[in-house]
């Protein structure tokens, strides 16, 4: 039968049939059930056998061995006090460029929506900056968001892994039970509250309106920081040079914009060179950036007004709010820059540690950023009428240009920061089938995570530049740019409660205060910037419907080609009645399949069997998966199984990926490590045959099986053997070999080795399945739209699949199918 496959009692009982298909035990009903699937008589034979982890260290792995790190999870959190210390210098230059040159422009904008008319409009103003900054960064993010990581991962998409390892509600149903093997993959559960836990893990996953709702949620929050890729270099750029005009005779606000796009085209030129050759300096940089304020803003609290610090008293709020009534609440829109890159804190974690990120931002950014708003407040309670330029004009005039240069080159770090976080943005969607594929250059061999898309990086230069040149000053962009920022922290709000109440399992009170505490905030910030939705405002709506549209639709016609090639995979009972010619002629070589499906024959091999005067006499179905972990270890990341029977010559191999790990692929060295593994697959199944044999279970005479003993034929089971021999179950759930012969007396083994090794010396095939999905013609209109124009149009532009790894064209043998959805 088709559904043959295997029988899981329990989270660690697995047992596989002789036709290698993985079900998931859920699917199952019990024993009985079992037995009518895999077409036994005897339901004794269903017994447990305990899953062991694999002993094999599979070497199929390119780039692993190449790229520093990624043979497993760095363990960032114990590292020495020097080393944390180190780490958190090192953050400076990469987590708060965007928050620390926000002085440069939040007071300027603040002002310009409110007119300061007293004193008591700066200090309610400063109050309402402390304030954001204490509690969003500070309380929301370094005591609580750091610490929803995914194994040293921050992030929107972090989060949504982490959700999709607990609850099945991932939408592409590619998921395995080996999958939960992994070493980074299993969730440890701190408290006993499991009863809420798993009703809410229940109700996520029946509910696919839930499953859509928390996906869109995701899908939105990544599509407003691709926005922030976008505002941020414009906004700070902009604001750094916009200090020339007024310190500088003829210096007028075209001058401004033109160097403004000089320098935007500068750094995106830059980004094929990679971060890593610059990277030393923004650490340094960024100090001095930060010392530099710290030093000015004491130095204009001791010169103007000391008594500014009476801003710390939270009644200056209400009195600013009392006196202005409405223009208090739009310039919300203008307080809540104050805290723009905050996101960065959670979305940068994986470079670095959560220690390192707190002791950053508590004992430097967050001291040094009072320091400079202090200043700046009582240096407007002296000069209101400097509002515009108030960051430059309280710079004394002997540093104006040291500080102008420093500032200058942390707003391009700071833009360098955003860009990076998009490419990798970019990546994680890719990895998790929510866009379209995008070539990818790794531009450091040390470090995984520094990344260039030269698709990404040109359009993103391009909207910077039209930005700059249409809005021609910061206080639109502002506008913008705050409805972006607040935005993805609702979302992080949302994706983080959901955490601590299906993870964390966190009492219920303290679980529903984070919300409420937090989304209240940020919930009265985005109401005051959604105010200015036509004057700036719309353009991150803009680009995020844009960017969540293709992604939706690129996951939505993804899900529906996978469920159409699960629909359409061949019987097994088909395959095994062609034979082991699979009636056609077998010709030495090496096909390899590249598929999307973890478990079956794909149709696709159907088309190739008709179309092709002969196939390979040894094919391997390799399917390249991404599960939501960061990283999978090198010896966890490959499975493999045989098809059929030993003469069929049929193999599955499955390379599980993280979100966070590096494909660099060179086709002769894949297919040299493909040879060793499977040779190695060959030999330890023949090996602990052998080595698992039960003498008790044998017949006393002539060492055979029991002749009341169907036969049953278990392949290896991820890098354990379960492969290629007669196998008997017995009460106790064991399963005996029926044979006591050693491995290297195996006639069978000798004879796979030498069909192996004539093969790779006929050389490799890359046969490349290209499906395609059509919308019925009984299809509801929108469908018809979404799948036959939209998402066609992004399959037809978007880069080929992972199989190409620069393989010469006379070795690839393209087969196409289209799939009626």
């Amino acid at each position: 039968m088709e559904e043959e496959g295997i029988v899981e009692e329990a989270a660690a009982v697995r047992l596989m049939s002789s036709d290698s298909r993985w079900v998931d035990g859920s699917e199952l009903e019990g024993e009985e059930k079992s037995a009518a699937l895999l077409g036994f008589e005897e339901e004794a034979i269903l017994r447990r056998r305990l899953w062991k982890k694999p002993k094999r260290e599979d070497s199929l792995n390119v780039e692993a061995m190449i790229i520093a790190g990624s043979q497993g999870l760095r363990k960032k959190e114990n590292l020495s006090a020097w080393s944390t210390i180190a780490m958190a210098f090192q953050t400076l230059g990469v987590v708060y460029g965007d928050m620390g040159t926000s002085p440069l422009y939040v007071f300027s904008d603040v002002f310009s929506k409110v007119p300061i008319n007293s004193e008591l409009d700066v200090l309610g103003a400063l109050s309402l900056v402390l304030y954001t900054i204490a509690l969003i960064p500070f309380a929301k993010y370094v005591f609580v968001v750091l610490k929803a990581n995914d194994n040293g991962e921050g992030g929107t998409f972090a989060l949504y892994s982490l959700i999709c390892r607990y609850a099945k509600v991932s939408q592409l149903p590619n998921q395995q039970r080996a999958d939960e093997d992994i070493s980074s993959f299993r969730l440890k559960l701190p408290t006993t509250e499991l009863e809420r836990a798993l009703k809410i893990k229940d109700c996520l996953e029946k509910n696919s309106c839930f499953k859509t709702l928390l996906l869109l949620l995701v899908l939105m929050g990544t599509s407003m920081i691709i926005g922030d890729g976008i505002l941020t270099p414009s906004m700070s750029v902009l604001s750094a040079v916009s200090g020339l005009q007024g310190a500088i005779t003829g210096i007028n606000s075209d001058a401004v914009v033109i160097l403004a796009i000089v320098i935007l085209a500068v750094l995106f030129s830059i980004q094929s060179i990679g971060t890593g050759k610059v990277g030393f300096l923004f650490a340094p940089v960024l100090a001095l950036w930060f010392f530099g304020i710290g030093s000015i803003g004491l130095y204009n609290i001791i010169k103007h007004d000391i008594s500014v610090f009476r801003a710390l008293n939270p009644a200056y709020i209400y009195f600013f709010f009392k006196r202005n009534n409405l223009k208090a609440w739009t310039a919300l829109g203008g307080v809540v820059l104050c805290i723009t890159g905050a996101e960065a804190m959670f979305a940068d974690l994986g470079h670095f540690s959560v220690k390192s990120i707190q002791i950053a931002f508590t004992f430097v950014v967050l001291p040094c950023l009072f320091l400079a708003y202090f200043g700046q407040a009582a240096f407007l309670m002296k000069h209101p009428d400097s509002v515009e330029r108030v960051f430059y004009d309280s710079v004394p005039k002997a540093f104006f240009w040291p500080i102008f240069v420093i500032a200058t080159f942390a707003a391009m770090i700071a833009s360098q920061a955003m860009i990076s976080a998009t490419f990798s943005c970019i990546k994680q969607s890719m990895a998790l089938g929510c866009f379209p594929r995008m070539k990818i250059i790794h531009t450091s061999k040390r470090f995984m995570g520094q990344i260039y898309i030269p698709v990404m990086n040109w359009f993103l230069m391009v909207m910077c530049i039209i930005i700059v040149a249409t809005f021609r000053r910061t206080t639109g962009i502002a506008n913008a740019y705050g409805i972006a920022e607040v935005l993805v922290m609702l979302v992080s709000t949302t994706l983080v409660t959901l955490v601590m109440l299906l993870i964390w399992q966190t009492n219920l009170f303290l679980a529903l205060s984070f919300p409420a505490i937090f989304g209240t905030i940020e919930l009265i910030y985005l109401s005051a910037v959604l105010s200015k939705v036509l004057e700036g405002g719309w353009l991150p709506l803009a680009f995020a419907s844009c960017f969540l549209f293709v992604m939706y639709v690129w996951n939505y016609g993804s899900v529906l080609k996978y469920r159409s090639e699960m629909r359409e995979k061949i019987s097994m009972d088909f395959i095994t009645e062609l034979g082991s010619s699979l009636g056609t002629v077998r010709v030495p070589g090496i096909g390899l399949v590249y598929n999307e499906l973890v478990q079956g024959i794909p149709s696709i091999f159907g088309q190739l069997l008709v179309a092709l005067p002969a196939v390979h006499s040894v094919i391997v179905f390799v399917c390249i998966k991404y599960v939501p972990v960061p990283i999978v270890p090198l010896t966890e990341r490959f499975l493999f199984r045989r098809i059929c029977r030993k003469e069929f010559h049929m193999f599955r191999c499955v390379a599980r990926y993280g979100y966070k790990d590096v494909r660099k692929e060179d086709h002769h060295t894949f297919e040299q490590l493909l040879i060793e593994s499977l040779e190695k697959f060959l030999r330890k199944e023949a090996k602990e045959l052998a080595l698992e044999m039960s003498p008790e279970e044998t017949d006393a005479d002539n060492g055979s099986l029991s002749p009341d003993v169907p036969e049953l034929r278990v392949p290896l089971l991820s890098g354990k053997r379960m492969g290629g021999a007669k196998t008997a179950g017995v009460e106790d759930g064991s399963l005996i070999p029926s044979t006591s012969s050693p491995a290297a007396e195996d006639p069978s083994l000798d004879y796979e080795l030498s069909a192996l090794r004539e093969g790779r010396e006929s050389g490799f095939t890359y046969l490349l399945a290209q499906g395609d999905v059509r919308a019925r013609k009984d299809s509801w209109f929108t469908k018809k739209l979404v799948i036959n124009y939209f998402y066609s149009f992004l399959r037809r532009n978007c880069r080929a699949g992972a199989a190409n790894m620069s393989v010469p064209h006379m070795h690839i043998i393209r087969v196409g199918m289209t799939y009626m959805v």
